[in-house]
């Protein structure tokens, strides 16, 4: 395959374009990432640079191209039970809190879930739990990539993504299938995936009302404009007295002071007040 170049010029204008359409920051160290993730697109479109790469995806009109971009410079790795304190809490601490509160719907959103594993955590765990919490519980979960959303969608998954699962719940919710694992259509059922960018209000806008936000291991990408765009935008979409779930090793602290920082089992969540 004939390797094109990418100029520094032109990866100035990529790197803010994307910036403009995810809120991703991509620093001049990193050139060769959106050199080498973007080669087989332009290849794709039988395109001779990156000037015309550039050129298709500012003038196309149509946003096809600028979801294929976003799928391809963005990181999708995940896997079942990451950071699983969290969803220790979320079901031994926050939903008791709701249901003893009376609350008769319950509603989580995983933002930027990428291939699904994160909310169909929580709907394994759900389904353990009995009839009580799959009627009351909504899980949504969202993220940019529409490859990602589709790959969620299809439930199939390597090795690598069950790694973490406990053998039981790998026998009971998985089906083996050619070295990988398709879920069981009884908890994909469970979860509700849509596209959005949680840098843009107006695409989370339909997300309101929401108990318990997981936006886990995104805000590193992020620079600080963009990182209280979005923290805005899901503080807005909290019901009062709801949480913000952040990666273990991310904060707030210098992005916002509008949620009160709780600990829980020595990890840091953060309430709408």
């Amino acid at each position: 395959m004939n390797r094109i170049q990418l100029s520094e010029g032109t990866f100035r204008e990529l790197r803010d374009f994307i910036y403009r359409h995810s809120g991703i920051y991509i620093n001049d160290t990193k050139k060769y990432l959106i050199e080498n993730r973007l080669q087989r697109r332009v290849l794709e479109k039988h395109l001779g640079s990156f000037e015309d790469y550039l050129y298709l995806i500012k003038y196309s009109g149509n946003g096809t191209e600028l979801s294929e971009l976003l799928d391809a410079i963005t990181t999708n790795e995940t896997y079942f039970f990451r950071e699983p304190q969290h969803f220790e809490i979320i079901m031994n601490i926050l939903l008791q809190e709701r249901l003893k509160a009376g609350a008769s719907r319950i509603r989580i959103w995983s933002a930027a879930c990428s291939t699904g594993e994160e909310p169909y955590t929580i709907a394994m765990l759900l389904h353990e739990r009995g009839e009580t919490y799959r009627k009351r519980v909504e899980i949504y979960g969202t993220d940019i990539c529409n490859r990602a959303l589709q790959s969620a969608r299809e439930g199939l998954y390597s090795s690598y993504s069950v790694r973490n699962l406990p053998k039981e719940y790998l026998k009971k919710y998985f089906t083996p299938e050619n070295g990988n694992y398709r879920l069981s259509e009884e908890i994909k059922q469970m979860v509700r995936f849509m596209r959005a960018n949680i840098v843009k209000p107006q695409e989370t806008r339909s997300l309101r009302g929401i108990d318990i936000i997981l936006c886990r291991n995104v805000l590193i990408y992020f620079d600080d404009k963009a990182k209280k765009t979005a923290v805005s935008g899901l503080y807005d979409s909290l019901n009062p007295g709801g949480v913000l779930m952040v990666g273990a090793s991310e904060t707030l602290h210098n992005i916002t002071r509008a949620f009160r920082p709780e600990v829980h089992n020595r990890t840091v969540l953060y309430r709408k007040v």
